[in-house]
């Protein structure tokens, strides 16, 4: 049977249609909407977690504890989980981690219907949840360019980042809600039950349509040959110098907005809450203008967004009042969401379809996994300085990396092959 064609190019779509244009592609449409809907979920039971220990224990540490548990694992283990989306088929990988995934949040809920959940059993949960994230995480994001002709790659992976910051928002307001009227259980059980949106979306999706990259043969040495590649790529090393540092110093918002809020704002939850949702609006809007621009390509734009992400963050630790924060967060928002989509896209293009997930196992080893370290690190700023400094502390290096690395990166575009003039049909190799 012959496979159909793919998409074609619309290089004359204007606009909000621009924007969602990898929508029209069934494949990626199905991932999307069965992603955004166990998001939704996820960021209920972050929500759900966090009030979980703090009625528990009361503890700021412990909440750490638990934060560190989860992210631990990124830093410890995130080469062997890109190798194995790399060597396994994406999709099957997927049922494991999401179906495992499921069982932990349900395992979550009854623990706390029954009040038998412990500050120890969440640590052991959450570390468990952390090494899944290690394996899921890197074959979520390599599963993308083969849902989508290379063309429309760079849209898919904005749109991404686009539904996680719409979930946020719409999950933390559902969580806070449930907790509110029925209690923590209710999170946790509605996150086990989204993860079917996602196993759903996987098993509808059609084999003739995909864009299947090879995978390499096993072999000794793998995870070497992966930091081997990316260390000799600067293609992919720039940008990941810049997401390890701009993670561990800059992204680490949910450290640094309750305290500028409390401290130096003079404010409390409502002026936290204000703040976060304004900079996810700000994110959400900056997400579609990249996903429908074409100005917005290639490895230079990384480095121009880093500049205006480092002066929108210097801009909110400088704001004198409320009012002021609350103008500028909307840009650090746009900022975020076009640092973390422009090097998701930047890394995928620039990497061989057989290294993708090793490759995209970096990526969140340095997006995520430097929370483990960088959380703590703003936060003694933040205690020893003052917490306007906790913003400087990021702003100042993401403005500097950018600066640095724009001539360079530049030059990488200039030697990269040009992309292709169409897409290349499904059951043929990698386009990419």
């Amino acid at each position: 049977m012959t496979a159909p064609p793919a998409p074609r190019r619309a290089p004359g779509l204007p606009g909000v249609r621009q924007s969602f244009s990898s929508l029209s592609v069934r494949n990626y449409r199905l991932y999307f909407w069965g992603y955004s809907v166990s998001v939704v979920g996820t960021w209920m039971q972050t929500l759900a977690l966090a009030l979980l220990v703090l009625r528990l224990s009361g503890s700021g540490a412990d909440l750490g504890i638990v934060t560190g548990a989860r992210y631990l694992p990124f830093l410890l283990l995130g080469p062997f989980g890109g190798l194995a989306a790399d060597r396994y088929d994406k999709r099957r990988l997927l049922y494991v981690t999401q179906a495992s995934s499921a069982a932990v949040g349900l395992l979550f809920a009854v623990l706390t219907a029954l009040d038998a959940v412990s500050i120890p059993l969440v640590v052991v949960l959450s570390l468990a949840l952390g090494i899944l994230t290690v394996f899921d995480n890197p074959a979520r994001q390599s599963l993308i360019p083969e849902l989508v002709p290379r063309e429309r790659m760079a849209n898919a992976v904005t749109l991404n980042s686009v539904s996680v910051n719409m979930a946020r928002v719409l999950g933390s307001a559902v969580g806070g809600a449930l907790v509110a009227a029925v209690g923590l259980t209710a999170c946790f059980a509605l996150n086990a039950a989204s993860f079917g949106a996602v196993l759903l979306s996987l098993v509808l999706m059609r084999d003739c349509e995909m864009y299947p990259a090879d995978r390499p043969p096993r072999r000794k040495g793998q995870v070497r040959e992966g930091l081997r590649y990316v260390g000799r790529t600067p293609a992919l090393l720039l940008p990941l110098v810049m997401l390890t540092v701009t993670g561990m110093l800059a992204y680490e918002f949910p450290v640094t907005l309750p305290l500028v809020a409390q401290r130096a704002l003079h404010g409390g939850p409502g002026t936290y809450g204000a703040m976060a949702s304004l900079m996810a609006v700000g994110a959400v809007g900056g997400g579609l203008y990249i996903a429908g621009s074409r100005t917005t390509r290639g490895a230079g734009a990384l480095a121009v967004a880093g500049i205006g992400w480092g002066l929108a963050i210097l801009a909110a630790a400088l704001a004198p009042t409320l009012a002021w924060e609350l103008v500028v967060l909307p840009f650090v928002g746009l900022g975020t969401i076009a640092f973390n989509s422009l090097s998701k896209t930047a890394m995928q293009l620039a990497s061989l379809p057989s290294m993708r997930g090793r490759v995209m196992a970096l990526w969140s080893m340095a997006w995520g996994g430097s929370t483990v370290i960088g959380g703590p690190l703003v936060g003694w700023v933040a205690q020893e300085f003052g917490s306007r400094w906790s913003l400087v502390v990021g702003g100042v290096p993401c403005l500097l990396l950018g600066v640095l690395a724009l001539p360079a990166l530049r030059r990488v575009d200039r030697a990269a092959p040009p992309s292709p003039g169409a897409a290349t049909s499904p059951h043929t190799s990698s386009p990419y």
